[in-house]
Formats: structure tokens, sequence, C-alpha cells
């Protein structure tokens, strides 16, 4: 932008046109003192930004882990809220720091953007800290216990003996984090916020599959970090980077750490979850009956749509979709020549054998041996639609075992900005009959290519704005550009199969139905088997899946809500952008346009495509 600012001025100086030559040449000459001081001070702010982001780098050893980097590689993230006082402390000062320093009118276009955006973080983490004691610390979904081990096991690599000690270290740091957030559970459990039964069940099924085996029993299965380790160990013996003796050191090491640490840990966490249980609701409902539930699920709608939308009104916009969308349904229904109405399709849908592979083996390494050959199809067609392309490379692996849930949603993990490590599209493939052949291809775009790796990958890659900006996460965004992805694809020349378009018509029917149950959850006083009811009657997801969706909604409120609104704002924005620009209209510009600056709330967002449009406009 700066050096399109210059040129326009130089531009003017050469002409030298209008009636007073002198008046324009100083007109110009002040256009570009103007340009270079937006550029000084621009500058200077991304280097405020690139130095106040590795500070808050450094107070997440994990977060760097996950980005590749080894600093701090023998800790664990303090895990208290006396540490998440001092963070906010932290970001409180730097956005202080940040309007008393630079004068927001001399910043450029995406300088203003990484400032807003910096501070916008500030407030939403301000005003988080009134709930905190509304969140579940442990469910079947999220909490330390399980994210812990699958970052040891998927990120924390091993290159060296060091690396390993390392390991070894962060075993412990595991046990002080698990022993911190058990405090924080009891204290939330003190003011009567417990997620409900379900929730404790699964957290207990997770922990005994992370401490059941080796080297805690005689089982000759071992527990999964044991396995990792020895398998971390061995690998490294293997490319003659131990001795054996030196290796006979790490293992033993290593076990005394799993047996002193990591065991009395989950074993705690264990028996209070189960001395607790007794006061769960076996009736599973929302956060609406806490205390303060309804102000801390207004939070939670905020946070995850980057919007001011009340429940009421995200509430009656799916409705509204569901109803749009069950006429597509039924115009494919139709289309295929089947007798019976909708109700029967889905019946059709879920039950006859062709839709599924095998429960075996080879029909889970079929799963994802034709989600990669969707994605190979896909990544042919990029460049008609993009400009910008991902350096990442993508894997499709099953998720493991001992995290591993019948019916649960399929996911992505991010490579490294590096590329050292690929993303990860995961798919849960323990009950097959939870994964139907016609949603998967839509699945593989919305996790894969054109969705979340491909975005994600993209604002990692990015050298255009500050880091911390490619590390950004809002939900709205990144949720509905996937969503968006899997109708993309069908542009793009997916879905040559009715049933596998049908199959994307379902995947945008459940985020639409999401809208309905999150807020029926939270909002309306719906229990569990309501929303499993509204469920099923909307679509053919089968029972297990349904299951499993409704009760990640229970123990997350409002995010489930973020896919659809995030889609609808994306499809408005590229609406108008056609209408505005017209034969001007370019999908690669728009696209590139929208991942050009990482991830942003959907207000920021809708900022960055009008100002796109207005410089294609004066173009």
């Amino acid at each position: 932008m700066h050096k399109s600012l210059i040129a326009l001025a130089v531009a003017g100086i050469l002409a030298g046109c209008g009636p007073a030559p002198q008046n324009n040449t100083s007109r110009a000459t002040t256009d570009v003192v103007a340009a270079q001081k937006q550029q000084s001070e621009t500058e200077r702010l991304n280097q405020w930004f690139e130095v106040k982001y590795e500070q808050q780098l450094q107070q997440s050893p994990l977060q760097m882990t996950f980005l590749g980097r080894k600093d701090k590689y023998d800790q664990i993230d303090d895990t208290s809220i006396a540490a998440e006082d001092k963070q906010l402390a932290w970001l409180a000062a730097t956005v202080e720091e940040l309007k008393t320093s630079f004068d927001y009118s001399k910043l450029d276009i995406e300088a203003q953007t990484s400032y807003d955006i910096w501070v916008y973080q500030y407030e939403q983490a301000k005003e988080g800290v009134a709930f905190r004691k509304n969140g579940y610390v442990f469910t079947q979904m999220q909490g330390i216990h399980a994210m812990l081990p699958q970052i040891m096991i998927n990120f924390h690599k091993v290159d060296t003996a060091e690396d390993m000690q390392a390991y070894i270290t962060r075993i412990e740091g595991i046990s002080r984090a698990l022993t911190q957030l058990l405090e924080r559970a009891q204290a939330n459990a003190g003011h009567d916020v417990r997620p409900p039964r379900f929730a404790y069940d699964g957290v207990i099924e997770q922990i005994n599959n992370l401490i059941s085996g080796a080297p805690f029993t005689e089982a000759e299965q071992d527990i999964p970090l044991w396995a990792d380790a020895k398998g971390k160990i061995a690998a490294m013996v293997a490319a003659d980077k131990l001795t054996d003796e030196q290796a006979k050191q790490l293992a033993d090491d290593t076990k005394s750490a799993l047996q002193t640490h990591f065991l009395p840990a989950y074993t705690a966490l264990k028996q209070w979850l189960q001395q607790d249980i007794q006061f769960t609701d076996e009736i599973a409902t929302g956060v609406g009956k806490q205390p303060g539930g309804t102000d801390f699920y207004n939070y939670r709608l905020k946070v995850s749509t980057t919007t001011d939308l009340t429940a009421d009104q995200i509430h009656q916009i799916g409705l509204d979709e569901v109803e749009r969308l069950t006429k597509e349904m039924i115009a494919i229904k139709d289309k295929v020549g089947f007798q019976g109405d909708l109700q029967a399709f889905f019946k059709f849908i879920k039950d006859d054998d062709q839709f599924y592979y095998p429960d075996t083996d080879e029909g889970r390494e079929g799963y994802l041996e034709d989600s990669r050959q969707y994605l190979a199809f896909i990544n042919e067609k990029l460049p008609e639609y993009f400009g910008i392309l991902p350096k990442a490379e993508l894997t499709v692996k099953r998720v493991e075992p001992f995290r591993e849930q019948p019916g649960a949603a399929q996911h992505y993990f991010p490579g490294t900005p590096d590329g050292a490590r690929p993303g990860i599209y995961y798919a849960h493939l323990s009950d097959m009959r939870s994964m139907p052949k016609n949603e998967m291809e839509a699945i593989a775009y919305h996790e894969g290519n054109p969705g979340h790796h491909m975005q994600i990958s993209i604002a990692q890659e990015l050298t255009t704005v500050p880091v911390f900006r490619t590390q950004a996460r809002f939900t709205a965004y990144s949720e509905g550009w996937a969503l968006y992805s899997e109708q993309l694809a069908k542009e793009m020349g997916a879905y040559q199969n009715p049933y596998s378009d049908f199959g994307r018509l379902i995947t945008e029917m459940w985020r639409a139905v999401r809208l309905v149950v999150d807020t029926g959850l939270h909002s309306k006083g719906w229990n569990e088997q309501q929303a499993i009811d509204y469920f099923l009657e909307k679509t053919p997801i089968a029972q297990g899946a349904v299951i499993s969706e409704v009760r990640r909604y229970i123990v997350w409120p409002g995010q489930a809500t973020a896919y659809k609104i995030g889609m609808i704002k994306i499809l408005e924005l590229r609406s108008n952008a056609q209408k505005e620009l017209g034969d001007k209209f370019d999908i690669r510009a728009f696209h590139d346009t929208v991942l050009g600056g990482g991830a942003l709330p959907l207000s920021v967002l809708e900022k960055r495509v009008n100002n796109w449009i207005n410089t294609v406009k004066a173009g």
C-alpha cells in the first residue's frame, strides 16, 4: 500500500497536469511526505508487535512447541488463575502502551487492522474474567487431561537426548498443570457449576485409556505415553543418536516420571470425578441454569460469532436456514427418483449399506484413502480460484485410540509455520456406521482444502502482517470459511455423485440445526433429548453422531453457532462484491482478500473486503 501511494504521488508530479503546476507539485510532495510518515509509523508499530508477541509466546511453552519451536522445551504452561491474572495484566499494559505510543491516524489500513485486533483480543479476555467460574474445566470434548498427552505424542519432537530429557521433565509438568486445573474444577463445583454426568463419564473413560497398562501394570499393552516414549527412544538408537546405555537410562527415567507424577495426578482427578459425579445432572441441559448463566451464554455467543447477535436472532436464523435447506434436500431426493417423503429418504440414507465402509481395518483405510483422493481432485482446481496457495502439506489420519470417540466429529490440527510438520485432518473411525460415505467428501473439503488446512496454512505463512496475526483464531471466521469451502467445492466441480451433493446439504443442515439447538439448549431451556429429537428430525445423521454432537454443544456453549454465522457473512460479502464490481469482480482476488489478512472478527473482515472493493473501483 505504501508503494502504491508513493507511486501515485510521483505519477502526479511527472504528469504536471492542471492549471497550476506549482500547486500540483506541492500537493504531490505533501502526499509523498504523508505516505512516508505513515510508512514510518506502520513500520514502528509492526516492530513493536514482533517484540510483544514474542514476549507473549514466552509465556506459553506449549504454544511454542505447537509452532515447532524448542524454547522452554522442558516446561508446561502455568494453568493457575494467578498465572492468568498475570498474563492479563501484561496484556492490559501492552494495550495502554499501544494507545499512548502510536498515532492510529498515521497507520496504513493493514496496521490499523493489527492495532484493532490486538485491542479486541484484550477486551475479549478482560470481559471473560467475570465468567471464569461458569466454564467447564474437564469434559469429554475439552481438557488438558487429553490434550497434553496428545501434544507430547504428536508435537514434542525428539531429535536428541536433550529433547527426550525435556519430554521426561514435561511429564512432571503435566502433573502440576492437571493438579492446578483440578483445583479450579473443584472451586467451580463449589459454586454449583458442573458439566452434566455424561461429561464426567467421558473424562473418566479417557483417563482409564491413559493409565491402563504398562508400566503401571503387568499388562502387555503399554499406556499411550509409555509406548510413545519407547518409540522415540528406539528411533534415536536406530539413528545412532543414543547408545544402548543412554537409551536404558532415558527409558528408566521416563518410567519413573510416569509412576511418580503422571499416575498420581490422573488417579487423583479420576477419584474426584467419581466422588463428585453424584452431584451432576443426569438429564443434561444448558448453561442457562447456572448462576449468571444467561450473561455467560451471551458472552460465549459474542466470542464465538464476533457479532452482537442475540440468542433469539441466532435461533431465528437457524430456523430460516433449516427451512431453506429442507427444500433443497427434497429437490435432490426427487432428482434421484426416490419414492417417498424426506423422512423415508433419511432412513434410506442411514440404513443402506452402500453408504458405509465395512467396520474393519480395511474399511477404515478405505475411508482415509478416499478422503485423500477427494482432496487430490480439489487441489488440482485450486489455482483457478485462488492466487495465494498454501505451502504446507496435509496428512489424513485416524484419531489416536486413547481419545477416539464413536461418532465424534472429524477435526484439523495445523502444521508448523515453517512447513516442517504438516497439517493433520483427523477422523474418528471407531464406529464406521457414524461415518457415511455420502458426507465424507464435504467434510474432506471442510477440514482440508479449500477449508481449514488452506486457510490456517496461508495465515501462518503470511509475511505481510505481524506474526501474532498469523496465529490469531476467530471461530466465526475460520469455521465460516470452512463451511463456505464446502459450497465453493461444488462450484469447483466436486460432488459429481448426487448422493455426495446431498451429503453436502446434510453437513450444511448440520450447521443450521446447530443454531437452533445451541440456542435452544442454553437460552430456551431445552434438555439433551429435545435437542437430539430435533436433530434427528431434520437430518439423516446417525444417532450416535447426533448424541455426540449435542453433548458437544452442551459442554461448549456458543461455539457451534460460529459456523453458519461466519459462512453467511462470507457469502454476503461475496454477493455484495459481485454486485458492486460487476465485470471487475475476480473470484481469485476476492478469496485472496478474505484469506490474505489471517483470521479476523467478522466486522473487521467486512471492512477489509469493502476496502478491496473500493480499491478495485478506483483502479
